[in-house]
Formats: structure tokens, C-alpha cells, sequence
């Protein structure tokens, strides 16, 4: 299996892809084997969520917002390439993100591990007068709660899937009742509440409390993923000893964001900058995923980075791990909906909830790798100056080969990455 990866790994081309126009792009994905015929229509189109369908989607609309939408070509997840797609504004992102992907492949790529694929969901029950006997009602009527949450949504039932658990907790004065339910393919936060709406009256007879509240929790502890890779570190510089000395580095940075809340928000942020444009690209909800993951930051009673970095000086290796919460969906929501949702998901092979789980924490992973890097090395406004330059020519009216030269000419002047100055060497251009 592995000789055969590394066969398909030869024959992908990628040479110059960022160089190239978009529609060489679309043909390189076509080429490469990401993209059918169907889809290389709709990115040559540009086709993007029709008005019709987008004003049924939410209230009060006005029109559809778009965003680029980008690929990162040169992941291995679990042995299989991927070209992943990604919806972002920020410049760096998919810029870092190719170039983790591209030198973490070289070491043999990501490998993943599904610790679990569960929701959680909760109902709040207050005013009880014995908590003891309530808790001990509650697990005693468990099989006949579950009945009635799995009677609630029997679709999901007939899918393999339901609800399977129930555990109960005294947390002040509140009674919480937790439902652990199988949701397959979806997110699950329909399945969920209409379970969890299910029960409710069910529990204030059982438990002679109210209920509060019944609803899904994006804390989704039952549904982790753990990405991991190792980095020859001769590929992080042409010097040994400057490898040696990024890779002490890196797990230094590694470490730093364990022990310093400032420093680990921008460190998770910058995972969250990959995760969000593949979550976004592929129709799921993004604010779910940050919520889980930023809770799930601060699991040991303080806000700490997610990921883990060591290097092993009797390898040479660096090595590099992240584990998340990551209730991704495959189906349901706007995924059948919008035509770019539809086509990332063909480039990437249409993935069960699963796979796409698990390439989207190894991008989390692949993007961590590129910021520390940058910032150990030659520091992360290296990396942004030429990309945030592009972003002002365009904001000043460059067009075409006007952009490059524009570009070209202001870091070349030594002056500073503004609009004023990019205004004047436009100025000068034209």
C-alpha cells in the first residue's frame, strides 16, 4: 500500500501552482485527478450560491458575500494526497499552509486517529429536592429515555445510528442529564435537540424538577481527533546546525504557549486561521468548531495551546501532534446547497465525516508547523510583507502586471508597507 502511495505521489504535478493563472489551476486539479468533469465546469464559471437559494437560507437577505476560495496542494493525510480547499481573506494562510503541507509530505505526511465520533447534548434541570434520588431515577429509567430520544428521530436510527448513552450530574443547583447520541454523517445539532426536546418532560416527571433549557453542546469531548507528523529536520534548512537549533526552537514555542494565556490565544488562532478556511470551504460551521476547540484549550483548568511539539535529537526528528474536537459534517446544512461547497468536497474526494475530520486537524497541524516556524526563524512579518503589499496594490487600483511591478518596486524601496506609498509608485507606473 505504501509503494503504491508513493507512485501516485510521483506523478502529481504541482510545479509552479501558485504562479499560475486560475483557470491553469483548475486544470492542474483536473489533471492531477482532484476534479470531474462537472465540477471543473462550475470553478471555471465561478458558479457560486444562487440568490434564490441564499435568500432562503437566512433572514433578511440582501444579496451572497464572497470569499477567495484557494487550494493547498501537497497533503498527505493517512497515506492518501490531497489538493484541500480553503475560504479565507487572509493572504499568509494558504501560502504557510502549502508550504507545511509540501515539507511535512516530504517526511511521509500526517497520520490520524479517530478517538471517537459522538455528540453530546444536555438538558438543565433545576428546583430539585433530592439530587441523589433524582440522579438514581434517571439512570434507572436510562434504556426508557433512550427509547424515546431514539422514537424522537428514527431516521437516524434506521441509519446505524441513535442515541446510545446518558450520564447525569449534580453541578450546583442544577441537575444536567447528558445524551451521547451516534449522528453519523451530520453535525447533529437537529438530531440532537429533537432528542433532547424528547425527554425533557419525561425527566421533570422523573426527576419531580423543571427544566431549564434542552439543547446540543458544541464541547464535543466525544468526538476527537488526533493528527500527527514528524519533520526530518534537514529540511528546515540547509544547515544542520540552523536545523538543529529551529527544531529546539519550535518546541520551545511549543511549550511557551502551554504556560502564557497571551501567547497561546494567537497560537491557537493561527491553527484556527487553516481549520476555519477548510470548514468554511466545506459548508460546515465554523463557529461550532472554534467554540469546541477553544474549550477544549483550556480542559486542564487554564487556556493552553492545542498543539504539541518535541524534538528527538536521537532521530533528528521533530515531531508534532494535535488533538481536537472536531464534530464535522459530510452531509446536511448548506453542503447540498451551495455549488463551491459542492465542488470542494469533490476535490477532496467526497469524504465521509470521518476522513474530512481528519484532514481538516492535519491542516490545523500543517498550518501551527508554518507560524512558529516563521516566527522562530525570520519572524512573521517576512512572510507577510510581500503578500500584505499585493493586498494594498489591489486596494489602490493596480490592474494586471500593474499589481507585480507595483509590488515588486515597493519592497525593493526599502519604504513602508502602506497605501500612501503604494499609491505614489502606482502613481508612477501609469
Amino acid at each position: 500500500m505504501k509503494n503504491e502511495n508513493k507512485e501516485k505521489i510521483k506523478k502529481l504535478n504541482w510545479l509552479g501552482f501558485q504562479k499560475k493563472e486560475r483557470l491553469e489551476r483548475i486544470q492542474m486539479l483536473k489533471e492531477n485527478g482532484f476534479l470531474s468533469d462537472e465540477f471543473e465546469q462550475i470553478l471555471k464559471k465561478n458558479e457560486n450560491l444562487p440568490l434564490e437559494t441564499s435568500n432562503q437560507m437566512a433572514e433578511n437577505g440582501i444579496g451572497t458575500f464572497a470569499l477567495p476560495f484557494s487550494i493547498a496542494p501537497n497533503f498527505i493525510v493517512d497515506g492518501k494526497d490531497y489538493a484541500v480547499p480553503m475560504v479565507t481573506e487572509e493572504p499568509s494562510v494558504v501560502a504557510g499552509c502549502s508550504y507545511a503541507a509540501k515539507i511535512i509530505g516530504k517526511s511521509g505526511g500526517f497520520t490520524t486517529e479517530i478517538l471517537n465520533r459522538k455528540m453530546i447534548g444536555q438538558v438543565a434541570l433545576y428546583e430539585i429536592l433530592d439530587f441523589d434520588n433524582a440522579i438514581s431515577m434517571v439512570l434507572e429509567n436510562k434504556n426508557k429515555l433512550l427509547k424515546i430520544a431514539n422514537d424522537a428521530y428514527p431516521s437516524i436510527v434506521a441509519r446505524g445510528g441513535g442515541a446510545i448513552d446518558i450520564e447525569v450530574r449534580n453541578i450546583d443547583e442544577f441537575l444536567v442529564v447528558y445524551l451521547i447520541a451516534d449522528v453519523k454523517e451530520a453535525m447533529g445539532a437537529n438530531i440532537l435537540n429533537t432528542m433532547l426536546e424528547a425527554i425533557k418532560t419525561p425527566l421533570e416527571n422523573i426527576t419531580n424538577g423543571k427544566s431549564l433549557m434542552a439543547i446540543l453542546s458544541n464541547y464535543a469531548t466525544e468526538s476527537l481527533v488526533k493528527a500527527k507528523c514528524e519533520v526530518n529536520i534537514k529540511l528546515l534548512s540547509s544547515s544542520m546546525e540552523k536545523s538543529i537549533e529551529t527544531a529546539k526552537k519550535i518546541e520551545l514555542a511549543s511549550k511557551f504557549a502551554k504556560l502564557d494565556v497571551y501567547r497561546a490565544t494567537t497560537h491557537n488562532k493561527g491553527i484556527f486561521n487553516g481549520i476555519d478556511a477548510v470548514v468554511i470551504a466545506t459548508g460546515n460551521d465554523w463557529r461550532a468548531i472554534e467554540a469546541g476547540g477553544n474549550a477544549f484549550a483550556a480542559k486542564n483548568g487554564k487556556y493552553e495551546g492545542l498543539t504539541t511539539w518535541t524534538f528527538d535529537e536521537s532521530e533528528n526528528k521533530l515531531k508534532g501532534e494535535l488533538t481536537l474536537p472536531m464534530p464535522i459534517a459530510s452531509v446536511g446544512g448548506s453542503i447540498g446547497l451551495n455549488p463551491s461547497v459542492k465542488a470542494a468536497f469533490n476535490i477532496l474526494g467526497n469524504p465521509n465525516a470521518k476522513t474530512l475530520a481528519s484532514i481538516i486537524t492535519s491542516v490545523g497541524l500543517a498550518q501551527n508547523f508554518a507560524a512558529i516556524k516563521a516566527l522562530v526563524t525570520t519572524g512573521i512579518q517576512h512572510g507577510h510583507m510581500k503578500l500584505q503589499a499585493r493586498s494594498l496594490a489591489l486596494l489602490a487600483g493596480a490592474k494586471g502586471k500593474e499589481i507585480d511591478i507595483a509590488v515588486e518596486r515597493l519592497l525593493e524601496s526599502g519604504k513602508s508597507i502602506n497605501l500612501e506609498n503604494v499609491k505614489e509608485i502606482l502613481e508612477k507606473i501609469k
